[in-house]
């Protein structure tokens, strides 16, 4: 038995799959994560927009609001 190569699996290549676009995830229609959550209404805060923080949303859509509230708050840049 031989081991596979290492981009014979698309996930065996930790490069490629570092950056997916949040409606590539294949769990992004799944409930936020309680790490988004507390994240998301801290920026949300920060930014003055306390309403921007929608509690409902799913991993996909707090990923992109916290890419929002990051540039508005100028952290993660």
């Amino acid at each position: 038995m031989s081991a596979p190569t290492p981009n014979a699996h698309p996930k065996s290549d930790p490069v490629s799959n570092a950056e997916k676009k949040p409606s590539n995830w294949t769990t992004g229609d799944e409930k936020m994560t309680g790490a988004q959550a507390s994240y998301l209404k801290t920026l949300c805060e920060e930014a003055g927009q306390p309403e921007a923080y929608d509690p409902e949303l799913t991993k996909a859509d707090a990923s992109k609001r916290i890419d929002e509230m990051q540039a508005v708050t100028g952290r993660g840049s």
